[in-house]
């Protein structure tokens, strides 16, 4: 679907720190990975070794989900972020972030980098990919035009009940009337910069609203607050080894998988957990 982006797009995505909408999946593609998504909702939502499955759609299932590297993988993403971050690219994370028809889950104000022991860096971004009609009702992401320009921010932990965040955290004296939108129609995705305020409110509309975030760094990325740090090559190569690159997973839950998803949970969870007041409990693994 979607090419490489123009030089006006490039442009744009350098001075507001944000790039939306851009199409990634036709309509027919997208239905049929969102049923596949509720598929394994229905059929897999005990998990596996020990984690059920909303824990490996919220931290790291492209580890022991085929179908999370897949999308992450597919040229309608990798070509847009190539395009920003050239052509070695890593995936770190995916995350599903599902909120129900009239619920109040929210996505408090915040900075994607600032636990993630990445530091400052401006070699990655974030691909959120809609699955769903993510609009204004459903609660679609806001964003702060030019906000990426800033250092990483204070955040205050909240724990909040209806908020998505590991940690509730969030950034105080936000002027609302500064954001911008990012609505999207199902296949259509936004690309933000890890220091760009963003946020998203509760889904007001009729259907599920299910969003995934795929997480892209480059080869050159190093994590100065961590001792190791573990990411699956999906273009290009990666000669600086700074990474522990790991292979997608042959199977579903497949034994070798979730093996590594407890090392690579294990390492990170030093970083992302790092000052909180409570524990962090998408970042628990099965023996803590």
């Amino acid at each position: 679907m979607a090419d490489s982006l123009t030089q006006n797009q490039i442009a744009q995505y350098a001075r507001d720190g944000f790039l939306h909408p851009l199409r990634a999946f036709d309509q027919e593609a997208t239905a049929a990975l969102r049923a596949e998504i509720e598929r394994l909702e229905r059929d897999q939502s005990a998990g596996a070794g020990g984690h059920d499955l909303n824990q490996f759609f919220r931290v790291n299932g492209q580890l022991v989900i085929p179908l999370l590297h897949r999308i992450a993988s597919d040229p309608g993403i990798l070509d847009p972020v190539a395009s920003i971050l050239g052509q070695n690219l890593l995936v770190w994370s995916v995350e599903l972030f599902i909120k129900e028809p009239g619920t109040t889950k929210v996505v408090s104000w915040h900075q994607d980098l600032t636990y993630w022991g990445m530091g400052e860096t401006d070699e990655e971004l974030t691909a959120w990919l809609a699955l769903s009609d993510v609009s204004v009702q459903a609660g679609c992401m806001r964003f702060i035009p030019g906000s990426h320009k800033n250092a990483i921010v204070p955040h205050a932990d909240t724990f909040g009940a209806d908020n998505l965040l590991s940690r509730g955290q969030q950034i105080e004296g936000i002027n609302e009337e500064d954001a911008v939108f990012g609505a999207l129609r199902p296949g259509e995705m936004s690309l933000h910069h890890g220091r760009t305020f963003h946020a998203s409110g509760p889904n007001m509309s009729t259907d599920r609203r299910i969003g995934m975030a795929i997480r892209y760094v480059t080869p050159e990325v190093r994590q100065p607050d961590l001792t190791r740090d573990y990411a699956m090559l999906v273009r290009g190569k990666d000669e600086m080894q700074g990474w522990i690159n790991v292979a997608p997973p042959a199977r579903l839950f497949d034994a070798e998988s979730l093996a590594l998803y407890e090392d690579v949970l294990a390492a990170q969870s030093v970083a992302l957990t790092a000052g909180a007041d409570a524990a962090v409990g998408l970042y628990a693994t099965k023996t803590s």
